[in-house]
């Protein structure tokens, strides 16, 4: 099946150098601002006294992920008609501006988003609980399909970038502490990174690739905005 595939790519975007930022670090010496107790416990503890399910809802998102590309691979048909996002099929698949957030194009765009995962989505689950991390996740996803369909409203997107650059911006807003390393190397403030990454996607927008520049910048600055709002919320709460 031939496609015109507009891939929402956090692995690809400026030569790969965004698949190369794998390492992060809490500065040491520095407390948690948030000063309280870990909200990925409390999210895992029912409220009869029982636990959940071992698995929190990062590790839910990349196990989803990894299914659903063998079903790409499998029945590519029905991934692109029913799970990818096509503004033309948008008002008749609604589902769609959610579930092209799991969908992946190839196995290097799996990797990378689900290495950005990992390192990322694991960090803001664990300081601001489950729930409020799926939130910033898919919010995050859903403005950054709009933010592109806006520019560009042709073709399939698929991807988890800019949910993920949502993730990194509401990250670089409630823990700047934590550095994250260029090419395993270079040590940047995660703040420093996301406006590097932000002007590296400006700079590529317009650009004969298939990476969706828009989704990202979009879907980063809600994360921003979303954290914006969390460090108020417990700034207040705890000062």
């Amino acid at each position: 099946m031939e496609v015109k595939e507009l891939i929402a790519d956090a692995g690809r975007t400026a030569a790969g150098s965004l698949s190369l930022l794998a390492g992060w670090q809490k500065e040491r010496g520095r407390e948690d601002r948030w000063n309280d107790p870990d909200p990925w416990d409390e999210d895992r503890i029912s409220s009869s006294g029982g636990f959940r399910l071992p698995v929190t809802y990062s590790g839910i998102i990349l196990i989803l992920c990894v299914v659903l590309f063998f079903v790409r691979v499998l029945a590519p048909a029905f991934t692109f008609n029913y799970l990818a996002l096509n503004p033309d099929l948008l008002a008749s698949r609604p589902w769609t501006i959610i579930t092209h957030m799991f969908v992946h194009a190839d196995m290097a765009h799996l990797f990378f988003n689900m290495l950005f995962l990992f390192f990322f989505g694991m960090e803001l689950e664990r300081k601001v609980g489950e729930s409020k991390f799926l939130q910033i996740f898919i919010i995050s996803g859903i403005v950054g399909a709009i933010g592109q369909m806006a520019v560009l409203p042709a073709g399939y997107m698929v991807g988890a970038s800019g949910a993920l650059f949502g993730v990194m911006g509401c990250l670089a807003v409630i823990a700047p502490e934590i550095r994250v390393y260029l090419f395993f190397v270079i040590p940047l403030s995660i703040r420093a990174a996301v406006v590097l990454f932000a002007v590296i996607d400006f700079t590529m927008m317009g650009s004969a690739t298939n990476i969706a520049h828009m989704a990202h910048i979009t879907g980063l600055l809600a994360g921003l905005a979303y954290g914006g709002l969390l460090k108020d919320r417990y700034r207040y709460r705890y000062r």
